[in-house]
């Protein structure tokens, strides 16, 4: 790494920590603001509180972080232009871009950062936070309540494992006692026949045995030409070990996409697309989305540079609003292009590589005509 590159790197990661520091701070002050009632009312406790806090701030960090690289690097950059240190690095015979190579290769390791956040960190912040909120709500209500399976309650549960032809429903799933109550399980033919029944007033996912159990039911058997009862029996426990469907994946149909890990959004988007559900475009869009996100550090970069170094010396806030008001185009054109892509107008990769591209072209457009 030669003097140049340590000397760019050392004045940019420097500031760059005091806007991410700074950034957190605010980011806490305004989780607590905003949940410190629902914590208070759910009888959460100091260390309770610290941990959810601790949990939540991750969950903003894929947001925020193209515009804290881009306010550093507006700042850094600008300033070695206003004291004329761009100037005579090109004096010296340095391209812009040899100027500003590790900031490039530093941006392609954001772009590492940016999928990790986005296919992991985030996602398990929000699915974390929520579960605590929940956790403690369940806590709370188990002080009053005499039945564990009325807490934590999610009401008609439905799942269509189209795949291995078994279609589920649950009058109710207790995630606090991770049980269903008035479970019924049909499994059909492949030219959707229904064969076998089971009603059951309980069932789990045993995690040893790896299956589900049923409690207290019957299992009727039919025949899959006529419809006709050839068979049933009552029975007070029965494990069915090819039975293995994910009871968070069968109540993550509740959960809005941008709150779902990445994994999760692909079991579902295989799920509808076994179903040609048109519901798929809109978890395709947030999964593509993430992948499109990836490169954002990028593209940051790409419209920092030339705001910053080839402006006027004497106003950097010229370069400031510029590449600001081409954020706010891009977040406006991301609302557009997520509408057209959940309304099947644009294929959901092109809607979540279009805002992306957009800006990438304007980037590079004023990247090229740097002096």
């Amino acid at each position: 790494m030669k003097t140049i590159d340590r000397h760019i790197l050392r004045e940019w990661l420097g500031f760059l920590l005091i806007v991410v520091l700074a950034t957190l701070g605010m980011l806490l002050v305004q989780c607590m603001i905003q949940d410190f009632g629902d914590l208070r009312n759910k009888g959460a406790n100091v260390v309770d509180m610290g941990q959810y806090f601790a949990v939540r701030v991750p969950s903003f960090l894929s947001f925020v972080l193209p515009i804290i690289l881009l306010v550093s690097l507006l700042y850094v950059l600008g300033r070695l232009h206003r004291g004329n240190e761009i100037t005579a690095m090109r004096a010296a015979g340095l391209s812009y871009g040899q100027i500003t190579r590790s900031i490039w290769v530093v941006g392609v390791l954001m772009c590492g950062v940016m999928w990790w956040l986005n296919a992991s960190i985030v996602p398990w912040s929000v699915e974390k936070s929520l579960t605590m909120l929940q956790e403690l709500g369940f806590r709370n209500e188990a002080k009053a309540a005499a039945d564990a399976g009325s807490i934590g309650v999610t009401r008609t549960v439905t799942f269509d494992n189209d795949r291995e032809g078994r279609l589920w429903f649950m009058n109710r799933y207790s995630r606090y006692a991770q049980r269903g109550y008035g479970v019924t399980v049909s499994e059909f033919t492949v030219r959707r026949q229904e064969k076998l029944r089971i009603y059951a007033k309980e069932a789990h996912l045993d995690k040893e045995l790896g299956c589900w159990v049923f409690h207290n039911g019957r299992e009727t058997l039919f025949d899959p030409e006529n419809g006709a009862v050839t068979g049933s029996a009552p029975f007070d426990e029965k494990a069915v070990l090819y039975y293995k469907e994910d009871p968070e994946l069968m109540l993550s149909f509740d959960v809005k996409p941008k709150d779902l890990s990445f994994f999760r959004l692909r079991q579902i988007m295989d799920y509808f697309e076994v179903l040609e559900s048109p519901k798929l475009k809109i978890y395709a869009m947030r999964y593509y989305g993430i992948l499109a996100g990836t490169f954002a550090p990028l593209i940051v970069i790409l419209i920092a540079i030339p705001f910053a170094i080839t402006g006027v010396r004497v106003n950097p806030a010229v370069g400031v609003s510029k590449s600001l008001g081409l954020f706010a185009i891009y977040f406006a054109l991301e609302k557009v292009a997520e509408s057209m892509g959940s309304q099947g107008i644009l294929s959901p990769v092109v809607a979540a590589c279009l805002p992306g591209a957009a800006l990438l072209l304007i980037g590079g457009w004023f990247y090229a005509r740097m002096r």
